[in-house]
């Protein structure tokens, strides 16, 4: 198969999608399987080369970072689709209600048509190849938008799925902030975005035009409630690992932490002892990735440095660390104090920077949750059963690792997906099937039917059967 060239214009591509998956509404198994299979077999064929691009498109990247948060996912991903989808695929039998008897309803699944994915920079395998993967299980065919942040990522995934897939099937659109736009304009039949709630509504509004239905995978402030039941140094390191893995540029990092008034110090030790464990140096460290771009960099100097004039105590650095000596691999930073109306408290920081605040009670906790936008996940430490289940019924979030960090987000038969501010829409597993399906209803009609009892002309014999089903419903 032949690469498309580098002009081909994007609404042809688009039409072209549309017009193959018009002519094909019923795609079998062993194609959708076979689809799968050519892209597992790209991946682990080329999975050092990709890990290599997105290395390079850091600066620094740990390749086993990348297997473990990118390339794993993706298998595990893929592999349930492979192994489910026959049974997915099936239509489903539902019961009758008794004043349709006998006639019978079940609900057939189809392909929604064409998908089109917006992917992110931070996890630049993980969060395109997986949508695209659970889209093109669905039957459907697939126009895949990487960011133009990692262009070495980007560049090589679009090369190889021009060379795995036919461009009606699945294809890769390059481009900076002009194409995405122009990407998000086309009526897809469903489009997947995955960013930043800023971006989220542009393409909201933007498929809006079209009725587009639309998954927005987003972020915000995803907290951590530190119980005064829990192991401190067992948190500890699952909160340090959270959070600085990539560099703390995950959706899902732990983005700020509750934590009973009187345990600030013994937090404080405990998580510096746990990163330096999980990361002995911070700078010129392979296993310590870098902040992503300049502009990421000096944006997470600024929040701090802006927390810092308005009264926060900052643990970590003693001076801000100098470009020079560090690169991008930003230092970690602990904060105390922190100015609610700080930047810090109300933008997504999405770097190696953990704000923690005290709480005087679990009602004050919970409060301080509800007042912000709903969080794309939450975490709670703690051996007390009943605060676990006071926080779990009285907080909403898009997700909830108890006793752990990010873990929720690998488990297949787990919904992932934000709610409010952080997102709408789900994925992963059958729910990520489920999101790229058409769940067509049917009813048969039986020869025997008595629906004519409900026809006009309207008299005494319907309000005798009205009345009947009255009494038994």
């Amino acid at each position: 198969m032949t690469q498309n060239p580098p002009d081909f214009p994007l609404r042809a591509l688009f039409e072209a999608q549309h017009a193959a998956s018009r002519a094909q509404v019923d795609v079998p198994l062993a194609l959708r399987r076979d689809r799968l299979g050519r892209l597992r077999d790209l991946i682990e064929t080329h999975a050092d080369a990709l890990s290599e691009a997105v290395e390079a498109d850091f600066g620094v990247r740990s390749r086993s970072l990348t297997e473990a948060a990118d390339l794993f996912v993706l298998r595990a991903g893929m592999g349930q689709l492979h192994k489910q989808l026959p049974r997915w695929m099936k239509r489903q039998r539902v019961s009758t209600p008794f004043y349709l008897l006998p006639a019978r309803g079940y609900i057939q699944p189809q392909p929604l048509g064409v998908v089109g994915v917006i992917g992110p920079w931070n996890y630049p395998l993980q969060l395109t190849l997986g949508p695209a993967a659970t889209a093109l299980a669905a039957g459907n065919r697939v126009m895949l938008k990487p960011s133009e942040l990692t262009p070495q990522s980007s560049a090589l995934m679009a090369s190889l799925v021009h060379q795995t897939f036919s461009a009606e099937e699945f294809c890769v659109v390059q481009g900076g902030i002009d194409v995405a736009q122009a990407f998000s304009q086309l009526p897809f039949d469903h489009l997947f975005f995955t960013g930043s709630t800023q971006v989220g509504r542009q393409v909201a509004a933007a498929a809006a035009a079209n009725l587009t239905p639309t998954t927005l995978e987003l972020g915000g402030k995803s907290p951590c409630i530190l119980d005064a039941s829990c192991d401190l140094r067992d948190a500890a390191i699952k909160i340090a690992h959270g959070k600085l893995l990539n560099a703390g540029q995950t959706c899902i990092a732990p983005d700020y932490v509750l934590l009973p008034k009187g345990m600030e110090a013994e937090f404080e030790a405990a998580y510096w002892a746990a990163a330096t464990k999980l990361f002995p140096t911070f700078a010129n460290n392979p296993d310590y990735a870098s902040i992503v771009s300049e502009r990421h960099h000096a944006r997470l100097l600024t929040l701090v440095e802006e927390a810092r004039k308005q009264g926060a105590r900052v643990s970590g650095w003693d001076v801000p660390p100098a470009d020079a000596s560090t690169g991008r691999q930003l230092a970690p930073a602990l904060l105390f104090d922190v100015p609610p109306d700080s930047r810090l408290m109300t933008e997504e920081i999405f770097g190696p920077v953990l704000p923690v605040l005290s709480y005087g009670s679990l009602d004050e906790a919970i409060a301080t949750i509800n007042a912000r936008p709903r969080p794309l996940a939450l975490y709670w430490f703690g051996r007390d059963d009943a605060n676990r289940d006071k926080v779990l019924l009285r907080t909403v979030s898009g997700g909830v690792s108890v006793n752990d960090t990010l873990m929720h987000v690998a488990h297949e038969h787990l919904p992932f997906g934000g709610v409010g501010e952080s997102g709408w829409g789900a994925y992963h597993g059958k729910v990520g099937f489920l999101r790229f399906t058409q769940q067509k209803p049917v009813l048969v009609q039986s020869n025997f039917s008595m629906g004519h009892l409900f026809y006009p002309p309207y008299g005494e014999r319907f309000q005798r059967v009205t009345g009947l089903l009255k009494r038994w419903l």
